[in-house]
């Protein structure tokens, strides 16, 4: 069995190894083949390019041709996709689009709707337009911004996390990617959700309590129109040792109860 893993808006391919890995070795044994890529102007790639560069649909599209490289036989096999925040964004394109011939999806904390710019991704165009201007001395400009102070009441874990970017390796060089990725949309509405399941294709959802930036209102529309089962971990708050160990017994137990199609 074969599991593509894809990270989120401003981490790396280590994102999703780490927290997604423990329950698929656990259920799927040796025999499990594990892809993760870097997505452009992430971890160690070295393409930056153009604001349109940056859609939803070119960033799927290189994330298979690089899966690919790796294994040249991905697309000859069932796959298994697993992407948190953008990277749910990513598997439900590819998903959606049939690049891979996808049997099974886990969407984990899903932030990407049928808008552009929706009020919960608003913080990043800010950050990534102080980085292009100041760099990551502009944190502090940040830290008195409206956007952050609204992430800060709501949740101090997220507004740590969005202060993270300017931290971030190649931070300002990179800062397009937060200024075009959530320009664009997931899917165009709930109809086009059901292609999923009417494409055979299993799925998981995963959402998390007092989320500002991937709210759970939002999982539950993405559960609800790819007919998935929705899981629902405990708030960033309760501390990220007790969120990661519940979205891994979420994932494990839904991968045990639907196995992968030879």
């Amino acid at each position: 069995m074969t599991a593509l893993l894809l990270h989120g808006l401003g981490a790396d391919r280590r994102q999703p190894l780490e927290l997604l890995a423990p329950p698929l070795l656990g259920v799927e044994g040796p025999e499990l083949r594990l892809l993760a890529t870097d997505a452009r102007a992430h971890g160690y790639s070295t393409r930056i390019g153009e604001p349109g560069d940056f859609a939803l649909d070119r960033l799927a599209e290189e994330a298979v041709a690089d899966a690919l490289a790796l294994d040249p036989g991905l697309a000859e096999r069932p796959v298994t996709l697993l992407g948190i925040s953008m990277g749910a964004a990513l598997a439900l394109r590819i998903a959606l689009r049939g690049l891979l011939p996808v049997d099974r999806a886990v969407f984990v904390r899903p932030s990407f709707d049928d808008t552009p710019y929706p009020e919960h991704l608003r913080p990043f165009p800010v950050i990534g337009q102080l980085l292009h201007d100041r760099g990551p001395a502009a944190v502090e400009d940040f830290r008195e911004s409206w956007h952050y102070r609204s992430v800060q009441h709501r949740s101090l874990a997220g507004a740590r996390a969005l202060l993270s970017q300017f931290g971030s390796p190649r931070a300002a060089e990179r800062a397009v990617r937060l200024v075009e990725v959530p320009r664009d949309r997931a899917f165009s509405g709930d109809a086009e959700l059901a292609g999923v399941p009417e494409a055979g294709i299993r799925s998981l959802v995963v959402a998390a309590e007092r989320d500002p930036v991937h709210p759970l209102e939002l999982g539950e529309r993405w559960a609800a129109g790819l007919r998935a089962e929705l899981v629902v971990a405990p708030p960033r708050e309760d501390g990220i040792p007790a969120l990661s160990a519940r979205i891994r017994e979420g994932v494990a137990r839904w991968l045990e109860a639907n196995p992968p199609r030879r």
